[in-house]
């Protein structure tokens, strides 16, 4: 809103010479900055009030899960507020409504995405708060296939947007990208006699980087700080691929594609990243509040949509491995199990849960798989060069 603001008034400033007191507002990189302060800003402000809030409510940890238990009952937290995602997110779109072109498409694409999961998580966290009110025990939230049916249907939303932009015989917004390569897949020919094969695959591409990547980080989000440090990690890559793929002469030296539009998702992840460091003032060890669905959907979505503008999905799976590895130690807990006949692959699923059983202390656990998180970055972002 101040950019469209500033370009409504810009002829106004100029002839009054005062101009250059907003020529920063101009600046993709200053804006940027600007909506991780304010979102920062924002989540450590209103979070006293906001905590005080979700206690009133008496919206308490009411996770049903082992992992979950196993989180509580280890660490006395049960009484601890959960929906703290709801800081998050505030901020986020505040932030990035007030300091993003929201005449952009991908922009206030970016902001259904957020809002969608954030309003799908929230009324998880909702429906397990009054259940447990009411003492109910065949029933702990949404079932999972009803989350995958508006995460799926986001996904193709999403996924069938972003086919509608660029037409032209140039164009690199469809494309598939991978690392080491100097050229391009365009995922509209893939099969040129079948066209909607080539879009079908961009959809699904969407569709499973949208539903993959927002259950990934609710499934990490089982310890202080863990989820909400390595998203804001992640979201360092993400501004930086944002930036890159928007500027023509960069993408063009890089070798990756120049998607016009794409350095205003730079603020989108700006102040995501901002946001998760300001809920770590509150949610680092003892935590103060949990994000809860409310917040890990709308974080994993943020993610997956990021690297799909960018056309880098790719390069972000590998800054968010931490994130993959997590559900997929799920994946395999649960298949093994089930192969077996009750055997077990870790003592308890997700990954960070069998850490702590194995000796390592939650903080421990939480800082290792930080840093984990910025190798990842290092090399995800060092093979954008490496062509």
């Amino acid at each position: 809103m101040l950019y469209l603001l500033l370009t409504w008034c810009r002829n106004w400033l100029v002839e009054h010479q005062v101009y250059w007191l907003f020529r920063a507002l101009d600046q993709i990189q200053f804006r940027a900055l600007s909506a991780a302060g304010l979102s920062f800003l924002l989540v450590v402000l209103l979070g006293k009030r906001t905590i005080r809030w979700l206690l009133l409510q008496k919206i308490g940890d009411a996770g049903a899960t082992d992992a979950e238990a196993l989180r509580t009952h280890a660490g006395g937290k049960a009484n601890v507020p959960t929906m703290g995602g709801i800081l998050i997110v505030g901020s986020i779109v505040a932030s990035t409504f007030l300091l993003a072109d929201i005449r952009e498409v991908y922009v206030y694409l970016g902001l259904v995405v957020t809002v969608w999961l954030a309003v799908l998580g929230g009324f998880d966290d909702w429906l397990k708060l009054t259940e447990k009110r009411r003492g109910s025990g065949s029933r702990q939230g949404l079932y999972g296939w009803e989350k995958l049916a508006f995460q799926f249907g986001l996904g193709l939303l999403v996924g069938w947007f972003l086919l509608r932009q660029g037409t032209g015989e140039h164009d690199l917004r469809h494309v598939l990208n991978l690392p080491f390569q100097k050229t391009y897949i365009d995922a509209g020919q893939l099969n040129p006699s079948l066209y909607f094969m080539g879009s079908g695959i961009f959809i699904l591409v969407a569709v499973l980087m949208i539903t993959g990547m927002s259950n990934a980080v609710n499934i990490t989000d089982g310890m202080d700080g863990l989820a909400g440090g390595i998203s804001a990690i992640v979201c360092i890559g993400l501004v930086v691929l944002a930036l890159v793929a928007g500027n023509q002469g960069l993408a063009q030296y890089l070798f990756v594609p120049y998607i016009p539009g794409a350095e205003e998702v730079a603020v989108l992840a700006a102040a995501t990243g901002g946001a998760c460091l300001g809920f770590l003032w509150w949610n680092c060890s003892p935590a103060q509040v949990f994000m809860g669905d409310t917040g890990a959907l709308a974080l994993g979505g943020i993610i997956g949509y990021v690297a799909l503008v960018t056309r880098q999905e790719v390069v972000v799976l590998i800054m968010s491995s931490v994130f993959l590895f997590e559900i997929l130690s799920v994946v395999m807990q649960v298949a093994y199990f089930k192969s077996t006949g009750g055997k077990r692959i870790f003592k308890v699923a997700p990954y960070h849960h069998h850490l702590h059983l194995c000796g390592w202390p939650e903080p421990q656990v939480v800082s290792r798989l930080w840093i984990v998180s910025v190798i990842l970055v290092i090399i995800a972002l060092g093979s954008i060069k490496v062509r």
